[in-house]
């Protein structure tokens, strides 16, 4: 984990409420989709992933520290999804693995999506970096093209650690938000 992760992660487990929002909002609509591919039911995904996003806050104080945050809300979204499935349906005698696995397609429409969304972020990304404030420009070409750490670009820009990350934070949010209302005004104007 990067330090920026790592420092959610623990804020999180000290019981910081807005860590634990960042999280989920960083995690949820993957998980949902992810939960989608075992349950095909939307309602029950949610109700389940909703539960696990509680036993997660509530539970906190048990969880061990963590390679990858994304890496383990995956696996442990999955174990509770697989045993709410199991409950839910009461399978006897099937491995419930392979009954779920076996269902775990990609719809035409994902792979569609997937490919229109990176055809356009390829031709916006340009102009949604660009109209980033000059400081978010060099902190997210520092980040992400030079490979540099945090620390290492605190120095290099002369601004404190925290800064850095609340830069590129904020650059984060006008690029996603940039990149959302692109892509869906360019889906729009093929329809």
């Amino acid at each position: 984990m990067d330090n920026s992760e790592n420092t959610l992660w623990y804020s999180f487990l000290s019981g910081d409420k807005n860590a634990f929002s960042v999280i989920f909002k960083m995690n949820y609509s993957e998980l949902y989709n992810y939960g989608l591919k075992f349950s095909k039911c939307s309602s029950l995904t949610k109700d389940c992933l909703q539960d696990f996003f509680i036993y997660l806050y509530t539970h906190r104080d048990s969880i061990k520290e963590v390679k990858s945050i994304k890496g383990y809300l995956f696996v442990s979204f999955r174990r509770s999804l697989l045993k709410k499935l199991k409950n839910e349906r009461r399978f006897v005698g099937v491995d419930i693995e392979s009954a779920y696995f076996s269902n775990f397609e990609f719809s035409p429409e994902e792979i569609a999506i997937r490919q229109e969304i990176s055809a356009i972020k390829s031709d916006t990304l340009t102009t949604i970096l660009n109209n980033l404030s000059p400081r978010e420009r060099e902190a997210i070409y520092l980040k992400y093209y030079s490979e540099l750490k945090v620390s290492e670009i605190s120095s290099i820009m002369n601004i404190s650690y925290q800064s850095v990350l609340n830069t590129i934070q904020k650059a984060f949010k006008k690029i996603r938000n940039a990149s959302e209302n692109e892509i869906i005004s360019n889906i729009l104007k093929k329809y």
